[in-house]
């Protein structure tokens, strides 16, 4: 597949390692419900930047946030730790291939993904987007940013 994938176009496929021991496949994490997919790399100032924010809409709301790891386990554990440690994490690693990440055509970190229970794919942004993490914040019923809060509304990845 060639590009990102876009809004409107049917979610690649995938089975990754769970962070949490075992493995998870889109289908799995789809069956509930929709499932925000957010890839990123540890050492990407924007995902620090980005992951806490979708923290806050991860533990306190109705949306399913996984987050991808283009790394490898112990960096994404430690980065968890730091940054998001309600966030589920996938490992997407290099000696596999970054399969899921080649699959979604991503070129920057962070990208995000919102795929429906059907396979849809309903929201695409790559690096940092006020807005669409306050779209993903008021579907899952959580303000994302606080008040006083200084947040751009883009950066890239």
């Amino acid at each position: 597949m060639s590009g990102l994938v876009v809004a409107g176009a049917a979610a690649p496929v995938f089975e990754l390692k769970s962070l949490r021991g075992g493995v998870e496949t889109l289908p799995g994490l789809t069956g509930s419900g929709p499932v925000a997919l957010v890839f990123f790399k540890v050492s990407c100032p924007v995902c620090q930047f980005t992951l806490p924010f979708l923290e806050r809409i991860a533990t306190g709301g109705s949306l399913r946030i996984v987050a991808v790891s283009q790394d490898e386990a112990e960096a994404t554990r430690r980065f968890a730790g730091r940054y998001a440690p309600g966030i589920e994490m996938l490992l997407d690693e290099a000696r596999n291939g970054y399969p899921a990440s080649n699959g979604y055509g991503i070129s920057m970190v962070p990208t995000l993904f919102v795929v429906e229970p059907d396979g849809t794919v309903s929201m695409a942004a790559e690096g940092f987007s006020k807005k669409h993490i306050a779209e993903l914040g008021q579907r899952a019923g959580v303000p994302p940013f606080r008040d006083g809060e200084s947040v751009p509304a883009w950066k890239a990845g």
